[in-house]
């Protein structure tokens, strides 16, 4: 299995797979506004010097899992951080492994690019993923999140 991140010189039919799979990771049903909407924030996420990334797990050109990722500053961690947006591995092929390949692959990154922390965030009951992250050396932090859309 191959790991990479993906950049801009990725090809059309990858795209569409990789949009699919955020579209399931969101469980938004595919129409094409929203289909569009996924292609359109892969396109920015993969921008030359752009604070996103995004990271795939493939083999035999299936798209197995992905990992969506920004880069930013924060002054709890001194530094640089890193903010996993999502990491999401297809239904049908979880508990194989993939997750945490994907998510040991962002912690390599990190380490190359000086990044002082990683932040997450997952559900309360997803105790899977928790253990996943527990496993690695992340700990809880207790906070309530709040957003703003426009």
């Amino acid at each position: 299995m191959k790991i990479y991140e993906v950049t801009h010189d990725i090809d059309y039919s990858r795209k569409q797979r990789i949009a699919d799979l955020f579209m399931q990771q969101i469980s938004i049903n595919k129409d094409e506004a929203s289909f569009q909407s996924a292609l359109d924030v892969i396109n920015l996420a993969i921008e030359t010097h752009n604070c996103s990334k995004i990271i795939v797990a493939e083999e035999n050109d299936i798209i197995y899992g992905l990992a969506f990722l920004n880069i930013g500053v924060n002054l709890r961690a001194g530094g640089r951080y890193l903010w996993l947006n999502e990491l999401y591995v297809h239904n049908e092929y979880r508990n194989r492994g993939i997750g945490k390949k994907l998510l040991l692959h962002i912690i390599h990154l990190a380490e190359q690019e000086n990044i002082k922390a990683i932040e997450l965030e997952t559900g309360v009951n997803n105790s899977v993923t928790k253990h996943i992250y527990n496993s690695l050396g992340f700990y809880e932090i207790v906070s309530q999140r709040y957003g703003f859309t426009f």
